[in-house]
């Protein structure tokens, strides 16, 4: 084992302990009685003392396995990476040819195999919305685990919206008891401290946002009670369709200097609970300007925007001590005037684009990540609350894996793409099938992301993973086929 710091060698010496507990859980299957093989597994960094998963994170590895010379069937697998990561994903891919023969009941291995491998792109996200429905510490957990298999890098836990705001902050703790959520439906700093170490053990990074500055709900609704002042405005106005995209409404007050004041303590807070200092997420979704248009009418709202979200990142700067490398705001009409009117910014500022429409006409020049609700959005064609009607189609496997807009256009600088999980009629018990095997559809895309299309030999291989995932981890994942046609792939195809 040759590393580049301590904390790296810590980390791949439990990196490498994972991997032998998920062989250990696969041989309590074995019946069969066949020749053991010792197998010696050397692994090499040279490169990055970090082991957290960074934007600049080298994530390739080389990996080559070969039968010892004159050893009477040792193996040898070689895996040399730039990074922590490179090699836990080394790892991984070795696991992956590791499998349980079914009907001889031993441990199968390949005799050979020589794999460079890197990603096509270094943004491979899943969004989960804890904002308006609960899921246990273990279910995040267990979605880190199949993320981790298919090399995602990102769990972007949207954590708070208009009906809810998921995380007990320590450093404002207001926020929490305001929102109304119950204290068994939410999770502690420690949690979160949790569900980040997990993570990084496995590759991958916690975007933790708070949305911001709407979709606020009652959260913010005590500024008066110790003197601070109004924080927010448009408090449960009706219609609420008018003012929000969903009830209760209300919008931060950008004209109270407080509201900065507690962003810079809570932005502070995500940094330390999630070791995340070179990618954020300042929400800004749904943000409605009639709510501003109407309070402040001397001023066009468009301008109160983009006050707020100098501000904003103003606050973020002091919280971190400098902008991160990369701060996310989701798509919306302020993305034009980013780029005209906040110039200082636009070299750090990234656009979540969630419409595909957005693509061309506003995200040019700007760093992106693609997150198109027409093809990446896992709850379509699962209706809404408060519609009665289906909503948009059902995004499908194969839907996932052939969207492709970076293929046809130019879109600037693009970081990477991710899907989306929004918990309005989702809860305990559902997540894994609402997310499995589809989003390893999408971390194939981008990963890989080979030319073909949804061919065959492409569902045949993510029902391999779907079996992988479910025996190996536990993970309720959606069939791809039938049985009969995972037990009998070649006549399927």
């Amino acid at each position: 084992m040759g590393v580049t710091s301590r904390p790296v060698k810590q980390h791949l010496q439990d990196a490498f302990e994972i991997f032998r507990q998920e062989l250990r859980f696969t041989e309590q299957k074995i019946r069969g009685f066949e020749e053991w093989q010792r197998v010696i597994v050397r692994v090499g960094i040279n490169g990055s003392a970090d082991p957290r998963m960074r934007l600049d994170t080298d994530e390739s590895y080389r990996m080559s396995i070969q039968p010892k010379e004159g050893s009477g069937g040792i193996m040898i697998v070689d895996i040399a990476a730039k990074s922590f990561c490179g090699a836990r994903h080394g790892l991984e891919t070795l696991a992956q040819m590791i499998w349980l023969d079914p009907y001889a009941g031993s441990l199968l291995m390949m005799e050979a195999a020589s794999v460079e491998d890197a990603p096509r792109f270094r943004y491979r996200g899943l969004m989960i919305d804890t904002s308006h429905n609960y899921f246990p510490v273990h279910e995040l957990i267990r979605t880190i685990d199949a993320m981790a298999t298919c090399k995602l890098n990102t769990f972007h836990w949207h954590a708070t919206g208009a009906q809810g705001f998921s995380i007990m902050f320590g450093s404002v703790p207001q926020l929490a008891q305001y929102a109304g959520n119950e204290h068994a439906a939410m999770y502690t700093p420690e949690d979160v401290r949790t569900i980040a170490r997990y993570a990084r053990l496995r590759g991958i990074r916690v975007l933790l946002e708070v949305d911001i500055p709407a979709q606020i709900g009652h959260a913010w609704d005590w500024g008066p009670t110790i003197g601070l002042g109004e924080l927010a405005h448009c408090m449960e106005l009706e219609p609420w369709i008018a003012y929000c995209d969903e009830p209760p409404c209300g919008q931060l007050n950008p004209r109270n200097l407080h509201v900065y004041e507690i962003l810079e303590r809570l932005f502070l807070e995500i940094i330390q609970l999630t070791g995340v200092d070179d990618l954020f997420h300042i929400g800004g979704d749904g943000v409605i300007e009639r709510c501003w248009a109407e309070v402040f009418n001397d001023t066009d709202p468009m301008e109160i925007w983009l006050e707020f979200t100098r501000k904003t990142l103003q606050s973020l700067e002091k919280a971190n001590r400098k902008l991160p490398n990369l701060t996310l705001i989701w798509s919306s009409q302020l993305c034009e005037r980013i780029k005209s009117d906040l110039k200082e910014y636009v070299h750090g500022i990234g656009l979540q684009a969630r419409n595909v429409a957005w693509n061309e006409n506003y995200i040019s020049g700007l760093r992106t990540v693609l997150s198109n609700e027409d093809a990446w959005d896992l709850n379509n064609g699962m209706g809404a609350w408060y519609e009665d009607a289906q909503g948009a189609p059902y995004n499908s496997w194969q839907r996932i894996y052939e969207h492709r807009p970076w293929s046809r256009s130019t879109l600037g600088c693009l970081e990477g793409g991710e899907a989306t999980v929004w918990s309005s009629t989702l809860g305990a018990g559902g997540l894994d099938a609402r997310v499995w095997p589809r989003a390893a559809a999408l971390a194939e895309r981008l990963w890989a992301d080979r030319p073909e299309g949804a061919t065959r030999p492409v569902q045949a291989r993510l029902d391999v993973h779907r079996t992988r995932l479910v025996t190996r981890h536990n993970i309720q994942a959606e069939p791809m086929w039938s049985m009969w046609c995972t037990q009998n792939t070649y006549t399927c195809r």
